[in-house]
């Protein structure tokens, strides 16, 4: 345990959770930042003496606790996060307003202070002041685990430098959530976060992604999910992938298939809702395509390009030779009347 530096109250040690008069529980299944939805009280009495041990077992030392909370089903926090959110003297949060939700969910009592990558430079010396007075601080993010495509880098490294303790408190994670059903090759993943705005780049990012022996997974704004998938079928090939929407919320949807079918897919409707995870086979781990998603992928590029740049970027994607694709793409142009 680090020492509390000087100025630090030398009675505050580590704390034990108390929850010695919380014999019950509340439990939710609703959805971030929307209003939670009770299921009513627990039946067993001793299970909820079983928590209440559980939680007052947990022992909290001083330091930065890097707390992972819920994405969607507040049901998914753990009991250690509960105990060290409760324990805590300060939570630095991305949205007061989003964190306020769990604070009143959970009976939380420690200060909410304002954290994200718009005034990170400006909070932390606060907080690495609050710290090296041996307090309690927990960062949390909107959702999920905090640093992973969340703020948070900053003020861990200055912990660190400041032989201030950091201790992770795992739990929800998009990225490994949509990962663990997908279906896709386990052993190696790599996690590129949101692909960039911009066209020139993305495909650029996509690119560098594409040689990589391993799974991929992707976070994506719905408005551009459309123009990513389009993409992505063209510089990684038709691959095996899994769209993931909503994870652990009341909406919550898979859909899966090959890029090629998913990009028609999407490409034909109006963009989904929600927060959207995209998990993409490794090279290699997608079967040869079928004649109706050759006829997707070339549909697909023939809104782009002419017929002899369609079948080439169809057959750069697939492997399949480019005069095949040359022919039947003027046929699907004829057929569907594209000029």
């Amino acid at each position: 345990m680090r020492q509390p530096t000087t100025g630090a109250d030398p009675n505050k040690k580590n704390v034990r959770y108390g929850a010695e008069n919380e014999t019950g529980s509340h439990y939710t299944s609703g959805d971030l930042p929307n209003q939670a939805t009770p299921t009513g009280p627990t039946r067993g009495e001793p299970i909820a003496e079983m928590l209440v041990s559980k939680l007052s077992a947990t022992h909290i030392d001083p330091g930065l606790h890097i707390v992972a909370t819920p994405i969607g089903n507040l049901s998914d926090i753990t009991l250690r996060a509960i105990a060290v959110l409760r324990a805590a003297d300060a939570i630095a949060c991305e949205d007061t307003r989003v964190t306020g939700k769990l604070k009143s969910e959970f009976g939380l009592t420690a200060q909410l202070i304002p954290y994200h990558e718009h005034n990170a430079e400006r909070a932390t010396p606060a907080l690495i002041e609050r710290l090296n007075s041996g307090e309690i601080v927990a960062l949390v993010s909107d959702a999920g685990t905090p640093l992973v495509s969340d703020p948070g880098y900053r003020l861990v490294n200055a912990a660190l430098k400041h032989g201030i303790k950091v201790i992770p408190v795992p739990g929800a994670s998009a990225p490994l959530a949509a990962l663990s059903v997908s279906g896709l090759p386990t052993d190696r993943f790599i996690f590129e976060g949101f692909l960039p705005t911009k066209t020139a780049a993305r495909r650029k990012a996509l690119e560098r992604a594409a040689s990589t022996q391993a799974t991929l997974v992707f976070f994506e704004s719905p408005k551009r999910l459309a123009k990513s998938l389009a993409d992505m079928v063209e510089i990684l090939g038709n691959r095996e992938a899994v769209i993931a929407r909503e994870i652990t919320k009341r909406f919550e949807e898979m859909t899966r298939g090959p890029l090629a079918s998913l990009a028609a897919q999407i490409g034909s409707a109006p963009p989904p809702k929600g927060e959207v995870t995209i998990v993409v086979g490794p090279p290699g781990a997608s079967e040869a395509p079928s004649e109706t998603e050759i006829d997707d992928l070339l549909r697909e590029a023939l809104t782009r390009f002419s017929v002899k740049d369609a079948a080439s970027a169809v057959a750069s994607s697939t492997g399949l030779q480019r005069r095949p694709l040359y022919q039947r793409a003027l046929l699907l142009q004829s057929e569907d009347g594209v000029d």
